[in-house]
């Protein structure tokens, strides 16, 4: 089916399927992964920071090149950047599966990152351009079931195919699903792209990718070397003066890579936030619940993989209730009810003891489930509305680039955390201890996010006049 036979009022949809497609191969990535990595412990010899670079390796590339991802996308056309994205992850995918090591196996998920970083922001940007302001939050809370639906299809892929075959085909499967992206995406998308765009900002990219590097390995790698290392002290100091010169150089810059003007804005500022909020609270929890699950618990791959499905299911069932709603009234009491309904879910887990059962689980991993539903869609709905459609891509960008960024800054996190407690000890009463403190900081975090959409993101009438006064700028 070619996009030109497509009539005019199904052609957004089939739009909407084929970006969704692209984006499902990158989530299904997250979840398969996560299951994973005890078998890859074992059969790598890797150790805990080991563990954790796997994870925030590929979260760490994925922030530090997503502006200019989005930045490409809207320069040299969002369905080129979105395929070229897909071949680079597919082609990562079959290296991860070949790795013979832990550090090959880092590597390949690094260049897997840059791959995922050329992808993500192009498919909310597509979206963007293709649907009207009064359509994207059902646009998008589709796109987010979406996510959730490999979400849920992962953990349970991952655990069968880790068990029955090897955890290499977790990354195996990725290659036809790729292809068939790859398809769709020349059959499905119409190409588009920001006409006014002039240069990239290369001193932009290169001070933000070191300051974001050099925090992550200064958080992931301080127990191993000392909080009060040269290395690690070293490490914080240049991320502080990298991202320092990152915001002088964005402020003077004629193109900037990130737009500063557009967090004058206070929306898309508040919609930021709580999307970097919610990732710091809450990636660093399915990585250690996972480990919890399956070293505590003695959970198997596919248990653990079924025991977040009724987390999973109900964002599936409610991201695209949540993006309708908040298409109608708006999105700043939705995403408050969502992030304080997280911060309740991560109290109610640290309460967990080693011999908690399914049904100790179940209760938090639906309320959590509620949470993320009313969090991710509206923010990310809240975001694209607050922005015009010609910067929809490094719009859709940043967004993106402050969840990858809050992921892979509170995985190290919650691991300083749990390995501070833990005091050098591998006892299963060591790990609780870390687990249970890691596990109340992000409810307070969580909640913090809750009290930052309450106070900067607009009432839905003020969202609206914005996205209309927008409307002359982009025509001009």
């Amino acid at each position: 089916m070619r996009l030109s036979i497509i009539p005019e009022a199904q052609r957004k949809w089939w739009t909407l399927a084929a970006v969704s497609f692209g984006l499902f191969m990158i989530m299904l990535d997250n979840t398969v992964v996560n299951v994973a990595l005890p078998s890859i412990q074992r059969d790598l010899g890797a150790d805990l920071s080991s563990l954790e670079w796997i994870v925030t390796g590929y979260a760490l590339t994925f922030a530090a090149l997503m502006l200019i991802g989005g930045k490409l996308a809207d320069a040299y056309g969002r369905r080129l950047i979105f395929v070229i994205g897909i071949v680079i992850f597919t082609a990562a995918s079959l290296a991860c599966g070949l790795a013979g090591s832990e550090d090959m196996l880092i590597a390949a998920r690094i260049v897997q990152g840059a791959g995922a970083a050329l992808m993500n922001p192009a498919t909310l940007s597509i979206i963007a351009a293709t649907f009207p302001p009064r359509e994207r939050g059902t646009a998008i809370g589709i796109w987010a079931g979406v996510s959730a639906l490999a979400l849920a299809i992962g953990p349970l892929v991952g655990g069968l195919l880790t068990e029955h075959v090897g955890w290499e085909w977790i990354f195996f499967v990725n290659i036809p699903v790729g292809i068939l992206g790859i398809a769709a995406s020349f059959l499905l998308i119409k190409e588009s792209k920001d006409e006014t765009h002039q240069r990239l900002d290369i001193p932009g990219l290169a001070t933000s990718a070191l300051g974001l590097f050099s925090l992550t390995y200064a958080l992931i790698e301080a127990n191993s070397y000392g909080w009060g290392s040269t290395r690690i002290v070293g490490a914080f100091a240049i991320a502080a003066i990298a991202l320092a010169a990152f915001v002088v150089l964005e402020r003077r810059q004629r193109a900037p890579m990130l737009d500063l003007t557009l967090f004058r804005n206070s929306t898309y500022t508040g919609a930021n936030l709580v999307i970097l909020l919610v990732a710091l609270a809450m990636f660093g929890v399915f990585f250690f619940v996972s480990l919890y699950m399956q070293n505590i618990l003695g959970y198997s791959a596919v248990q653990a993989g079924a025991a977040f499905l009724p987390m999973t299911i109900l964002i599936i069932l409610l991201a695209p209730i949540a993006g309708k709603a908040s298409d109608r009234i708006g999105s700043r009491w939705l995403m408050t009810a969502g992030m304080t309904l997280l911060s309740i879910q991560l109290l109610y887990f640290s309460q967990l003891g080693p011999d908690a059962g399914f049904w100790n689980l179940l209760p938090g991993m639906l309320i959590g489930g509620a949470g993320m539903s009313l969090t991710m869609t509206p923010s990310a709905a809240a975001a694209t509305r607050a922005v015009p459609v010609e910067k929809a891509g490094v719009g859709s960008a940043v967004l993106n680039a402050f969840r990858q960024v809050g992921g892979s800054v509170g995985i190290a996190l919650m691991g300083a955390i749990v390995a501070a407690q833990a005091g050098g000890q591998r006892t299963v009463e060591a790990f609780m201890d870390g687990f249970q403190v890691s596990l109340i900081v992000a409810a307070v975090i969580a909640f913090a996010g809750a009290a930052v959409a309450a106070v900067l993101v607009r009432p839905h009438a003020l969202e609206e006049h914005h996205a209309e006064a927008a409307v002359p700028e982009i025509a001009a």
